[in-house]
């Protein structure tokens, strides 16, 4: 397997992508992207009303989120980017193929992640909206080569499965 020289960290809203894609870049030393800053306005604001977003309204945002990943890969600079990655389909389009791409599923179930988005503020997403997340999610296929790290454990003790399962050594601080 190849070293991974990006991380995409994936899973339904609220599984704490964004905690544990920016604790994980930090404790590499690499690059982070949060996909939602890829999102358009009118994203968002559907979102932030309650509308799940259709394939046709997440194209582009994959699209560049894709164009991230391949721009980290051309110039060979490490980076981790959390997305949803909901479905086969886009995550296909992510990796584009790449080894050098590996994917993390954070996986917990709804209640837990239910709980969790009940207690955060300010973040668009509508909590209304989790079981249209969980209706997407298409369960990793082996042939994904996706690590599942389950997300009962505190954001450090999950980057430390993710560095172990990946076998990434971080860089010495």
């Amino acid at each position: 397997m190849t070293d991974p020289e990006v991380i995409l960290v994936a899973g339904v809203s609220g599984s704490g992508k964004s905690t544990i894609g920016a604790l994980l870049a930090e404790r590499l030393g690499w690059d982070y992207a949060e996909a939602d800053a890829f999102h358009s306005e009118a994203n968002i604001a559907k979102m932030r009303s309650g509308h799940p977003l259709t394939d046709a309204d997440r194209l582009p945002w994959l699209r560049a989120i894709a164009a991230w990943i391949d721009e980290r890969l051309a110039v060979g600079r490490p980076g981790v980017v959390s997305c949803s990655a909901l479905k086969r389909r886009y995550r296909d389009l992510l990796t584009g193929g790449h080894a050098e791409v590996r994917l993390v599923l954070l996986d917990g179930d709804r209640e837990t992640i239910a709980a969790r988005m009940r207690a955060r503020k300010g973040h668009f997403f509508s909590a209304a909206l989790l079981d249209s997340q969980f209706a997407d999610l298409e369960p990793p296929e082996p042939d994904e080569n996706i690590v599942s790290v389950p997300i009962t454990g505190t954001p450090e003790e999950t980057v430390t499965h993710i560095l172990k399962a990946l076998d990434v050594t971080p860089r010495p601080r």
